[in-house]
């Protein structure tokens, strides 16, 4: 066979149609359309929609479609638009799944940008109930018992545009001016300022003092590597008998988790009640980063019992503080040392870091492209449907991701060659067993 050479010829000016490669379209997404089909989702989007656009003008992209991008983002593990874009107009499936033919344009990604900031975060929030709404018609939806668990978002802001909000500094500005005062340097250069402060023993960064400058509702924090960065907090609240997450809320990132849990476990249930299920969450899970008396005493108010491990302190004092926190607090040590209590835990540590694996790590949000806890609020509820989407398919066809089914291929193709084998030594083991009287009757034949 010899080898093909590109051509430098200049190629034909009009294809004909029926000439154009054509996708059968990828079979995963064929089912996740299926299920929205099922559901009406363009329809319900088209009329959740339709008060925030005109009646005349151009005609802009369905929403649909904008909803599907996102999705695809999660599914195909792309945080950014640009990258999304880029994603649906190079593959012929993902087109088919937007709803477009091949010769068809995909949208561009300020498109998505445009009926972002068109679509307050009420409408992203009503898609996220959609998604749990088919799951409790499909009867996977339990929430007697949820676990909560937070995890840091980068923001997409450097520390280098942080200022100090007093005087409205940077941070080069600001050591420039200590520079000039304890060492008494008019007019440092770079590498005076990099001395200065590598030397300097208080280089402590407070939010109560300084803020981003392109991204005012970021914080600076302490992310999981051990990098001091701007960031957010993302929290779950975990559905865990179903693994759906029934409530994901992005917080600044100095947010304590004692004063966002009760908020959280509220909005689960809020959640779950306007999805149309009659659950009501009994139980609260949590880590002991969670574990303050008054949060306990908070849940034991509203009827929730909390299962959250306490912190290594020293002996506690209750004389200035309400009777109820003490009795909370006792109540929960008992419920932490059962058998129960121990069992949640072992559960806990798996189901929101799992959620938290799925979304942030091959979901693509570790990363916020966008600025604002609005805007992030948007992009990240539409990111966890996208997740319980993928876990209803998981539960209704066995496969959650688009990229699974290569998995699901492999494991074909071992079981098969499998049986395969099994056969050839079934066979090899009955004409062996005739061998002997065959090689007894051949000399007389």
């Amino acid at each position: 066979m010899a080898m093909g050479k590109k051509s430098s010829e200049q190629q034909e000016l009009w294809v004909a149609t029926q000439d154009l490669p054509k996708s059968p379209g990828h079979p995963f997404y064929e089912k996740l359309n299926r299920i929205l089909s099922e559901a009406g989702f363009d329809r319900m989007v088209e009329e959740l929609c339709e008060p925030y656009y005109a009646e005349g003008g151009r005609r802009s992209i369905p929403p649909g479609v904008y909803f599907r991008m996102l999705l695809i983002g999660y599914f195909e593990g792309i945080g950014s638009q640009r990258g999304i874009a880029w994603r649906c107009h190079d593959s012929f499936s993902l087109k088919s799944f937007l709803g477009f033919g091949v010769t068809d344009d995909s949208p561009d990604h300020s498109s998505l940008t445009y009926i972002r900031k068109r679509l307050p975060l009420e409408v992203h929030h009503r898609v996220f109930l959609f998604v749990l709404e088919i799951a409790e018609k499909k009867k996977l939806l339990k929430g007697k018992t949820v676990a909560v668990d937070a995890t840091t978002l980068e923001a997409n802001a450097a520390m280098k545009s942080i200022i100090l909000k007093e005087t409205g500094e940077d941070w080069k500005e600001y050591l420039t001016r200590l520079v000039q005062e304890e060492e008494g340097i008019e007019e440092p250069t770079d590498e005076d300022l990099r001395r200065f402060d590598k030397k300097r023993k208080d280089k402590k960064v407070s939010n109560k003092e300084w803020e981003s400058k392109t991204d005012r509702d970021s914080r600076v924090m302490k992310m999981k590597d051990g990098r001091t960065h701007l960031a957010y907090k993302a929290e779950h609240a975990v559905d865990m008998e179903s693994d759906l997450v029934v409530a994901a809320e992005v917080f600044h990132a100095d947010e304590g988790d004692p004063s966002t849990l009760l908020p959280t476990v509220i909005q689960a249930q809020v959640n779950m009640t306007l999805a149309g299920s009659d659950a009501e969450i009994k139980d609260a899970v949590a880590d002991k980063g969670y574990h303050k008396a008054e949060t306990l005493a908070d849940l034991e108010s509203f009827g929730l019992r909390s299962y959250i491990p306490e912190k290594q302190t020293k002996r506690r004092k209750w004389t200035d503080k309400p009777e109820c926190y003490q009795e909370a607090y006792r109540a929960n040590r008992r419920r932490v040392k059962g058998n129960r209590g121990k069992a949640l835990q072992r559960k806990r540590s798996e189901l929101p870091e799992r959620s938290f694996a799925h979304v942030c790590e091959t979901g693509g949000a570790r990363r916020t492209w966008l600025r604002g806890l609005e805007k992030i609020n948007k992009r990240y509820l539409i990111q966890v449907a996208a997740r319980n989407l993928g876990l209803i398919l998981r539960r209704l066809y066995g496969v959650g991701t688009p990229r699974s089914l290569q998995g699901e291929g492999y494991s074909l193709i071992s079981s098969s060659l499998g049986r395969l084998g099994t056969l050839i030594r079934r066979v090899w083991a009955i004409t062996s067993s005739f061998r002997p009287n065959v090689d007894r009757l051949a000399p007389a034949l």
